[in-house]
């Protein structure tokens, strides 16, 4: 059994019908991609693995416990955490307390607590250079860092990652990916949304094209990239 199951997804914003029948696997230790255009229902996917939307038909299952009406901080006790599209720090409070805030799952803990925070810091040491600034005084590229890093804080079996690299430099994307990878090679299974599908694809090992909120396309990392296809709408290659 795969460590993320997800069957025949539909998954409404009101009257809109934003996911209409996905299905995926996400096996433990994997690095899984969801590419496609703006409205492809990437990000409505993860909110609803997340728990922020109930679906109407369909099952999530994860290391083997149904999802479907769970709330979204029971989630994260069982084992998954996001970090958003946006990063969505907390701009008042402090690096560290922004931190903290990602460990409330585990309680009074402090020992768990600590040790979390030094890994984080080990994976972004600008963070630890940075832990009693003002979080809304970071910039673009320590916001993402501290987005991942406040996720990382829960021991999360399973991290989301919605548009990691959006808005930032070359070379800090590169970084960003960099990190990502040692997270997965540290156990941490992740999926991720990414826009940059060619950097996605380097990155994961399969992959899952989405579009209006269906599955069109799916494979491995290999695959998807040699596809006629998904090199044309997806890589700007003619």
């Amino acid at each position: 059994m795969a460590l993320l199951e997800i069957e025949n997804l539909h998954s409404y914003y009101g009257h809109v019908h934003a996911l209409k029948g996905i299905s995926l696997e996400v096996e433990e230790g994997e690095i899984v991609t969801l590419i496609g255009a703006n409205g492809a229902g990437k990000t409505t996917t993860l909110r609803t693995v997340s728990g922020l939307l109930i679906p109407r038909e369909g099952q999530i299952v994860f290391d083997g416990q149904v999802l479907n009406g769970v709330p979204a901080h029971q989630i994260v006790n069982m084992g998954i955490s996001q970090a958003p599209e946006g990063r969505k720090v907390f701009a008042t409070l402090t690096v560290q307390e922004n931190l903290n805030m990602g460990a409330y799952s585990l309680g009074g803990d402090r020992e768990a607590i600590e040790e979390n925070r030094r890994r984080v810091f080990e994976l972004f040491p600008r963070l630890a250079e940075r832990k009693n600034q003002i979080a809304g005084t970071l910039s673009g590229g320590e916001q993402q860092m501290l987005s991942i890093g406040r996720a990382l804080m829960a021991r999360p079996k399973l991290l989301m990652l919605d548009e990691p690299s959006l808005g930032l430099a070359p070379m800090l994307v590169r970084a960003i990916f960099e990190t990502i990878r040692e997270i997965n090679e540290g156990g941490v299974t992740i999926l991720l949304v990414e826009q940059n599908a060619r950097a996605a694809l380097r990155l994961a090992d399969k992959g899952y094209v989405l579009e209006t909120g269906r599955t069109i396309l799916s494979g491995s990392a290999g695959e998807l990239i040699r596809d006629e296809r998904v090199r044309k709408a997806y890589l700007g290659e003619e």
